[in-house]
């Protein structure tokens, strides 16, 4: 899994200074997953809002499966194949980069998410299996992890997070961090 994501250093890196520009120009990050890529997606987001490693400026960034009551009224009244792309049709803004990931690139509310971020202007992220899927053929990117399972593949995406954690505040611009003893210091005075 290493050399998998080793192989994929200058994507993860793209991405990280990619998305800094998107929300450094009032865009945002939207995230989807189901089952443990919702939570692999959760864990992007609150590193990002929160913080990875130092202290920074949070980063807009929402997980449109943590949405429960959106997710379950739109799951009633449109179907599930739209908890996602219903949300995408609310927040998304051209310009706003789309991450989905799955294990597998075959749930249709995540490619019905797809579909709609693209026709919407937004630019379509995938974090994936490397084998062939129709998420993969949606998306404008794809970071793809080899696995005999589904929990192999889950395991590639976690570093990829982190990794891909690493990248954005990297790329911040150094104007843009929070200096805490400068914020401190004016708080005490």
């Amino acid at each position: 899994m290493l050399k998998a994501l080793e192989a994929e250093t200058d994507r993860i890196d793209r991405w990280g200074r990619e998305l800094v520009g998107v929300v450094d120009h009032g865009g945002r990050l939207l995230v989807a997953g189901n089952g443990g890529s919702a939570a692999e997606a959760q864990h992007l987001t609150a590193e990002l809002v929160g913080r990875f490693v130092g202290e920074r400026r949070p980063l807009s960034a929402i997980a449109l499966h943590a949405e429960t009551s959106a997710v379950t009224a739109i799951a009633n009244d449109y179907g599930v194949e739209e908890v996602f792309a219903r949300q995408v049709e609310a927040h998304g803004r051209p310009g706003d980069v789309l991450l989905l990931v799955s294990t597998s690139g075959r749930s249709p509310n995540l490619l019905r998410a797809a579909e709609r971020a693209r026709e919407l202007g937004l630019t379509v992220w995938a974090l994936t299996s490397s084998a062939h899927n129709p998420l993969r053929a949606l998306a404008d990117d794809t970071l793809g992890f080899p696995g005999p399972s589904t929990s192999a593949v889950q395991e590639g995406h976690l570093m990829a997070v982190h990794a891909l954690c690493v990248a954005v505040e990297a790329h911040l611009p150094a104007r843009r961090t929070v200096d805490l003893t400068a914020v401190e210091r004016e708080v005490l005075a």
